[in-house]
């Protein structure tokens, strides 16, 4: 008689550190936006803080055609609601929440799109594909979290600052790195740290991607294009 058994999680390594970081950073980050943002209780909290530091991970492992990371290892919803409940207990004392949550999703996005990048060379895809699939790792869980509670997401939002751009750049550095050849932990820490650190300069300068033409930032085009 045949017994499904429980899958076993994977040995702990780079990629998983990397993983368990951007989760724990991106449900921090998560809870204190839904805290900051909206009306929620503890379980508005956790689920916000569960879907941004899990929802990119999903998408990206749908895409790569195997089973979510968080279907086969208990570490990541474990670490998820960690972050969530941190951030219930704790982010009232924070007289102001706009620094950290701006660190906390820095850091996510910064260790997801080279984790995600990563996974995807791990599973044979090509350059450009480990770029894309490292970016949507980074931005996809925040999406989602937008979605959640009725606002445009900050990926597309002109009012924002840029934040596709640094999970691409961070992204592609990684993957350009791991093509040459070059250690793999050096890189993932350079790369990371650069999507960080220019993330972090345009939360700090105000930093935003061009708009269409003949619109200000905080406005939209009206019908005759002004």
């Amino acid at each position: 008689m045949d017994v499904t058994t429980a899958p076993t999680p994977a040995p702990f390594n780079l990629l998983l550190a990397l993983d368990l970081l951007g989760v724990f950073a991106f449900a921090l980050d998560g809870a204190l936006t839904g805290i900051r943002s909206a009306r929620v209780d503890i379980v508005g909290v956790a689920v916000l803080g569960v879907t941004t530091a899990i929802g990119g991970g999903i998408i990206r492992d749908l895409l790569l055609g195997v089973t979510p990371a968080t279907f086969g290892d208990w570490r990541y919803l474990a670490v998820a609601m960690a972050g969530a409940l941190l951030a219930f207990f704790l982010g009232h004392r924070m007289d102001r929440l706009a620094t950290p949550i701006a660190l906390a999703d820095a850091a996510g996005l910064s260790l997801f799109c080279v984790a995600g990048a990563a996974k995807a060379l791990e599973h044979g895809f090509g350059p450009a594909q480990a770029v894309i699939l490292g970016a949507i790792t980074g931005v996809g869980g925040g999406t989602l979290r937008d979605v959640l509670i009725n606002r445009i997401p900050v990926v597309i939002s002109r009012d924002s600052d840029i934040y596709a751009i640094p999970a691409l750049l961070g992204a592609g550095a990684f993957t350009a790195a791991a093509v040459m050849g070059l250690p793999g932990a050096w890189t993932a820490g350079v790369s990371a740290l650069l999507c960080f650190v220019i993330r972090v300069v345009a939360v700090r300068y105000r930093w935003n991607a061009p708009g269409p033409p003949g619109t200000r930032r905080g406005e939209a085009p009206g019908r005759d294009g002004r």
